[in-house]
């Protein structure tokens, strides 16, 4: 039988189908917590990257091994350098070396908003900075049509003739 890493049994646990909406929304609502603590920790001291294997982080954080691997999931996108996410064991070593605009337009993408709400992003993007990022992050996802130019209309080319008689042939 092939070894099952960490990933694959957080996300068993994590998206288990044969909950019900109460143990669900239970679970999640604990794992945002932790999830929301280990946040202000990394980025209350953003010039201290963290590392360390995965046992060692979630002891680190008082959580259990499993739930650091669902937060190293949730992070990977956003570090300098991906951790081996899918080959993750105990012993595995990560590091938390994130970019800052990065985690901050993924946790608008995963409207996260306990999380890039948090007073600790001041000391590292300023307010004016965050609100391009949230702009960027929420236009990336809209599609934008250009006016059609009409029959009638002037040619875009700058020609003076009509569309129809120009670049519409």
């Amino acid at each position: 039988m092939a070894e099952k890493y960490l990933l694959e049994t957080w996300r068993e646990i994590a998206y288990n189908q044969e909950q019900t909406q109460k143990q669900y929304d239970e679970f999640w609502a604990a794992y945002f917590a932790q999830e929301k603590e280990v946040y202000k920790d990394i980025l209350g001291n953003p010039d201290q990257v963290v590392t360390g294997t995965v046992k060692e982080l979630a002891e680190k954080y008082n959580m259990e091994v499993l739930t650091m691997v669902g937060f190293l999931d949730g992070i990977n996108d956003s570090l300098k350098k991906e951790n081996p996410i899918d080959k993750l064991t105990e012993t595995t070593e990560v590091s938390l070396a994130y970019d800052p605009e990065k985690l901050y337009k993924n946790m608008v993408a995963a409207k996260a908003d306990w999380l890039y709400g948090l007073k600790e992003w001041n000391d590292i993007l300023t307010e004016e900075r965050r609100k391009e990022l949230y702009k960027e992050e929420k236009l990336s996802g809209t599609v934008i049509k250009e006016k059609k130019v009409g029959r009638n209309d002037p040619c875009p080319c700058g020609s003076g003739k009509k569309y129809k008689y120009c670049c519409g042939r």
